[in-house]
């Protein structure tokens, strides 16, 4: 009996040592090293500085010259929050040095803080338009519970407009159509400003397979004169053309961004 179960014990080791010394399955990690550059970029580039100066100066000429003009309703302008008015940039950071992926509880985790820093040339732009009396909407995709803190943030900051009747935070859709239109039945909308084409119209939110290229080329005449983009290489809806679908591993996901390169050879 003695010897039996020590021939037990003897196979159950064997068997414990083989199945220790099985190649396992790989963890897979969420990598947010895709984003390095880009929020590197974002933080620390002079030349990102320079552009939003160069938008909003652009922006700023625009309604100066449409405040002198007659119309039947009183002027506004509509712009984004998030990457237009605001830097979040140090949330994508966190999320880098994290290695996390987004989730709607981290970021609200970050915009309950209230501290993302104004943008170049944001604030003045708001003052401009307060200035010259034309009203300032503020469309955003953050929810009507962030707004408190969102406006925390903007009046903190010194924009103008930073009041709750001025704030249309995202409803049951993303689409900012609805928003937009509301704003517009009662103001007519001389400028809209964001990172994001969605940000403008809703033509922008079916891109197709060629990324809404062909529609910006059909309204190239609209960037610069009624439509102010400013530059996001961190994230935005153009995105949604590299992975199209939910629930893709991180492996899966690198492939898919890396097979987008067009090289030379």
């Amino acid at each position: 009996m003695r010897t039996n179960l020590l021939g037990i014990i003897a196979i159950s080791g064997v068997i414990s040592l083989m199945v220790s010394c099985q190649p396992q399955a790989e963890k897979q990690e969420y990598n947010q090293d895709h984003m390095l550059y880009s929020t590197i970029w974002y933080q620390h580039s002079p030349e990102m500085q320079a552009l939003y100066y160069q938008a909003f100066n652009i922006a700023g000429e625009r309604v100066r010259q449409q405040s002198s003009h007659k119309t039947s309703k009183p002027k506004a302008v509509v712009v984004d929050i998030d990457e237009t008015m605001l830097d979040n940039s140090p949330f994508q950071a966190q999320e880098i040095l994290d290695n996390r992926e987004y989730s709607t509880e981290f970021w609200k985790e970050w915009t309950s803080l209230a501290r993302a820093k104004a943008l170049p040339g944001a604030v003045e732009f708001s003052k401009l338009c307060d200035s010259l009396k034309v009203t300032l909407f503020y469309i955003t995709n953050r929810f009507a519970d962030e707004a408190a803190s969102t406006l925390k943030n903007l009046d903190s900051l010194g924009f103008a407009f930073a009041k709750p009747e001025y704030l249309l935070p995202k409803e049951n859709e993303s689409s900012k159509k609805q928003r937009r239109e509301r704003i517009a039945e009662q103001y007519d909308i001389i400028l809209l400003v964001g990172d994001n084409l969605n940000d403008f119209s809703e033509i922008f939110e079916n891109r197709g397979d060629d990324w809404g290229s062909g529609l910006v080329g059909k309204n190239k005449s609209d960037f610069g004169s009624r439509f102010i983009i400013l530059p996001n290489p961190m994230y935005g809806d153009w995105e949604k053309n590299i992975y199209h679908t939910r629930g893709l591993s991180p492996q899966q996901k690198d492939s898919l961004r890396r097979s987008l390169l067009n090289g030379f050879r």
